[in-house]
């Protein structure tokens, strides 16, 4: 059955009045074509009756934000980056300061957040840090919160870390606890909520490659004004940003970016 246009548009109105998830900010084709496949999978012959049945039904709310936040992520994904980042960019951070403040944005299931618990424990133990952890989706914050992964998850993760900071349970790897202390994980909208501020480092990556370019201007700017000066800015492989000085960026290095008032 061919869907009419308005259909779709109708739909992520009134998911962003019910929801406050503004579904115009992320690439219509993309966007569209995944809740199609979900909506077409659960029976649904239009937008408005699936709207209607996720209304209703929680279980179909979460499968849809699931789908919606895309949640993608392994640990220490593109490895020689967190090496870089490791080598060069923790050490300038931490010249003449005992603590850093760190913001893994969209962290999904918390490979992100608990690799940089990792490099921060292993290779500056002397340092204090406090990573918050946020991500749109409640449900794969609660994921996040239990550290359970899968050995998939673990594909690009050194093996010494393996052995040391994780304990295999019957094909699960479960994070060490001590990980979790310095992590606080919340709720987070990029797209609607106000932003946290003065951090010495964010790392945000493989997410805004969904977006629109609208919202990724936006995002870019209220990132900056999150960082300290001399602040950094880690994006993904896929995230260049174009004429970094706008938003009072400079490149620092192949996905960093660092914050020059």
């Amino acid at each position: 059955m061919a869907i009419k246009r308005d259909d779709y548009h109708e739909f992520i109105t009134k998911i962003d009045q019910k929801l406050g998830v503004d579904l115009q900010l992320y690439k219509e084709t993309q966007m569209k074509r995944r809740l199609q496949t979900l909506k077409d999978k659960r029976g649904y012959q239009s937008f408005d009756s699936y709207y209607n049945a996720l209304i209703r039904d929680r279980v179909l709310l979460e499968e849809f934000m699931d789908r919606v936040t895309i949640n993608v992520t392994e640990f220490f994904r593109n490895p020689e980056r967190w090496e870089v980042l490791q080598n060069k960019f923790i050490p300038a951070l931490i010249q003449n300061k005992h603590r850093l403040s760190i913001w893994s944005a969209a962290c999904s299931s918390g490979e992100e957040p608990y690799s940089l618990a990792m490099i921060m424990k292993e290779y500056f133990p002397s340092i204090q840090v406090h990573i918050t952890a946020t991500d749109l989706d409640q449900k794969i914050l609660s994921v996040a919160k239990k550290g359970k992964f899968s050995e998939s998850s673990l594909k690009s993760l050194p093996g010494h870390f393996r052995k040391k900071y994780f304990t295999e349970v019957d094909g699960t790897y479960v994070i060490d606890p001590s990980l979790k202390r310095n992590i606080e994980f919340k709720q987070h909208n990029l797209l609607a909520d106000p932003y946290p501020k003065g951090f010495d480092l964010i790392v945000c990556r493989n997410v805004l490659i969904y977006f629109t370019e609208v919202a990724k201007k936006e995002i870019y700017l209220n990132f900056s004004k999150s960082l300290r000066n001399d602040g950094i800015l880690f994006v993904g492989s896929t995230e260049q940003i174009f004429n970094p000085s706008q938003y009072n960026l400079q490149l620092a290095e192949t996905f960093f970016y660092c914050k020059k008032d």
